[in-house]
């Protein structure tokens, strides 16, 4: 399978007073195309960083981040960032949320129309195109965010802990949905989370992370189909891969975990 992402050697300091941190050492990964891998670790293991790194947010400090081969040198519409906060302009509806960056792209005006409405409509917000965010619901936010990233059609969607904001029924309907979208558009998805159960039911491997200094510490395959469904959710074999990536997690030698 192509690889899409790679992390050859990555290592990213950062400077203290007399010191310097290392956030992550020595880190190489592997992402396929339209592979779905989640990275969760506990904290200070260098997640966002990792993820920061392959937007072209943050230069690594040693190695590097390959997106197609090519090295990553900044922020670029084959990647689509997606955080936490959903960082919507609140005077814009939903629609003119989700066109904004083909307006900068300077996309013909059919063409926007016909990227932005299909964009509303993998997420479900078709009912809302029109409305403002205040008027919409964290998840619903949320999903705005989301349709925002996929109407640039980027190759790759990086996620960080988009989901960590919400309820957790509006968490589990985002996971489903998010789901359904990537098995519809195929990505190659990077999502970075805290939640071991959230990392097991969305991905087909499970990147966990060391701190301190942060690497790769285990790469756990999960192998459940797809679509994921509750009966997964429920089963057996999602409780042992569960147990196994928390294990992973949370009993991971004292001097890795250590502050």
């Amino acid at each position: 399978m192509t690889t899409k992402i790679s992390f050859q050697d990555v290592v990213k300091t950062f400077p203290l007073k007399d010191t310097a941190f290392v956030a992550l050492d020595h880190v190489s990964l592997d992402i396929a195309d339209r592979e779905f891998v989640t990275v969760v670790g506990p904290s200070g293991c260098g997640k966002s960083t990792l993820m920061s790194m392959a937007a072209g947010l943050v230069a690594p400090t040693e190695g590097q981040v390959l997106v197609d081969g090519a090295p990553v040198t900044g922020p670029g519409p084959d990647r689509g960032v997606i955080f936490q906060q959903y960082a919507l302009f609140p005077w814009l509806t939903v629609r003119h949320n989700v066109e904004f960056g083909l307006k900068l792209a300077a996309l013909p005006a059919a063409e926007r129309k016909r990227r932005t409405d299909h964009a509303i409509d993998l997420v479900g917000l078709g009912d809302f195109a029109d409305a403002l965010p205040k008027t919409l619901s964290g998840g619903m936010k949320q999903r705005c965010a989301i349709a925002r990233a996929y109407a640039v059609n980027p190759q790759v969607l990086l996620m960080d802990e988009p989901f960590g904001a919400l309820d957790a029924l509006s968490r589990v309907q985002l996971q489903d949905q998010l789901l359904g979208t990537w098995r519809q558009e195929q990505r190659t998805v990077l999502f970075i989370t805290h939640d071991v159960d959230e990392a097991v039911y969305l991905a087909s491997r499970v990147v966990v992370m060391a701190a301190r200094p942060g690497r790769v510490h285990q790469v756990l395959k999960v192998d459940l189909p797809y679509p994921r469904t509750e009966e997964i959710r429920l089963s057996a074999e999602f409780r042992q891969i569960r147990n196994e990536v928390w294990h992973s997690v949370y009993h991971q030698p004292q001097a890795a975990s250590a502050a």
